[in-house]
């Protein structure tokens, strides 16, 4: 067996078993290992064949809901959390691997991706208060959350990612779904919205990068969808909005104040950076992974979690890093969030270090492509990490930025469960923690696989 393929085997600490990893990534490995992933991932897709039943609310699965995990507190001892719920952004980044994986012909459609579509214009019916309303029952209700104003951005660049591969029917869905979400954005993107995780409600740096995406593809669709006005000045609007967080040091993840006029509030809440949804508001937004301050951000979430002299680092990064492994990274500093009882736990999680080694990836593969090494005074931590100066060879420097990427994926690896990824890894021990089999855990990994090999898995 390959070394990457190679897991602690249990998620009980039984199992202590632990070995040394090559440092070289075979690429056919990695993709066996996504393939199995990808597999994983649509456990948690309803088809007509592979419903899910809400027990808690007995309803019956719609084909096209894609649950955020089988969890829930009957099933999941010492887990408090139902995820038994079609989360939209979940759902979209779902949504995304499952088009990289397909093919379809000019008369075939992939009917996973009809049955998304179709299950995203019902729960966009069925929306309240706002169609920014972020979680929806098995069978496209809206049930009692929060309006997340990312959703329909990242719903949207899904849906035109999948417009090719519909049936005709499906594609006059989606121009119908498509056309209402961001008619709904360009109400309410200069407004305040709760953030990624779902704790705070502010300017969010993640939501303004996935809705300025959203407006760019909106705006060049080849599809015939119209393009209302407003789009050019909403792009225009945003770009400026997204330099705004910078701090001096890093991109905040929100700013205060309910309106656009509050823009020089303090930053809220005190202590919730640097974090993670600065990454992933380059892997699923609008924010290049060349830009000098998103690189200065990355730098300082490395050092918070992987630094031994950091009062934020995780003890199992330390021990990761005697075998050439890692660092796991989670979502921010002094984060409480466990899936159970609200004790500082501090554990990283495996979606947050997949994203961050697509991070590595996307940089290495721009640079490959022609784009000059970004370094500067604000990012030159970011590439001392990797042992990467400004004296340093371009083919030396994408190989370091690879072989990051690779160390990180290899220690979501080795601290799954057979390949099995939940929420979280306890940031002591390692093993798996919170809800099990996390649906945007394994889209996470497929999607930094695809962009580390530039293959897709097999659908």
């Amino acid at each position: 067996m390959s070394v990457l393929t190679q897991t602690r085997a249990s998620s009980t600490p039984a199992d202590q078993t632990r070995t040394r990893p090559d440092l070289a990534v075979d690429h056919i490995v990695l993709q066996s290992v996504a393939q199995h992933m990808y597999a994983l991932m649509l456990r948690n897709v309803a088809t007509d064949g592979f419903p899910f039943v809400d027990s808690t609310h007995t309803a019956v699965s719609v084909p096209g809901c894609v649950i955020a995990a089988p969890s829930y507190p009957a099933n999941a001892p010492g887990i408090s959390q139902d995820y038994v719920f079609n989360w939209v952004r979940d759902a979209a980044i779902t949504a995304f691997e499952i088009v990289a994986a397909t093919s379809s012909g000019p008369e075939e459609a992939v009917q996973e991706l009809v049955d998304y579509v179709n299950f995203a214009q019902l729960c966009q019916s069925n929306a309240t208060p706002t169609m920014g309303h972020a979680c929806y029952t098995v069978n496209g209700y809206a049930r009692p959350w929060s309006e997340q104003n990312d959703g329909p951005a990242i719903q949207t660049s899904a849906v035109l990612a999948a417009f090719p591969k519909l049936d005709a029917q499906a594609q006059d869905v989606a121009r119908g779904l498509v056309g209402r979400n961001v008619e709904y954005l360009l109400t309410c993107y200069q407004d305040a919205t709760t953030n990624l995780w779902e704790e705070h409600r502010g300017f969010s740096f993640f939501a303004r990068s996935i809705q300025l995406r959203c407006f760019r593809e909106v705006s060049t669709n080849p599809y015939g969808i119209d393009v209302p006005a407003g789009t050019a000045e909403a792009i225009s609007w945003l770009e400026d909005a997204l330099a705004a967080h910078w701090t001096g040091t890093h991109y905040a993840t929100m700013l205060g104040g309910e309106s656009p006029g509050q823009l020089d509030q303090p930053i809220v809440p005190p202590g919730y950076d640097p974090n993670i949804d600065i990454v992933q508001a380059c892997v699923y937004g609008a924010v290049s992974c060349t830009d000098p301050k998103l690189l200065a951000t990355a730098g300082l979430l490395i050092a918070q979690w992987a630094d031994p002299d950091s009062p934020e680092v995780y003890p199992v990064n330390v021990a990761d890093a005697q075998l050439g492994l890692g660092p796991l990274l989670g979502r921010y500093p002094g984060d409480i969030y466990d899936g159970g009882s609200d004790s500082l736990g501090r554990h990283p999680w495996p979606l947050c270090t997949a994203n961050f080694a697509q991070l590595y990836y996307e940089l290495a593969n721009a640079i490959t492509g022609g784009s000059a090494l970004p370094l500067d005074d604000l990012s030159a931590p970011f590439f001392a990490q990797i042992g990467v100066t400004a004296d340093t060879p371009l083919d030396v420097a994408v190989e370091a930025l690879q072989v990051a990427g690779d160390a990180m994926l290899r220690a979501v690896v080795y601290h799954s469960d057979h390949l099995e990824l939940s929420e979280q890894f306890d940031g002591e021990s390692g093993y798996e923690k919170s809800v099990r089999d996390l649906t945007w855990s394994y889209a996470s990994f497929l999607s930094a696989v695809r962009a580390r090999t530039g293959l897709a898995v097999e659908g």
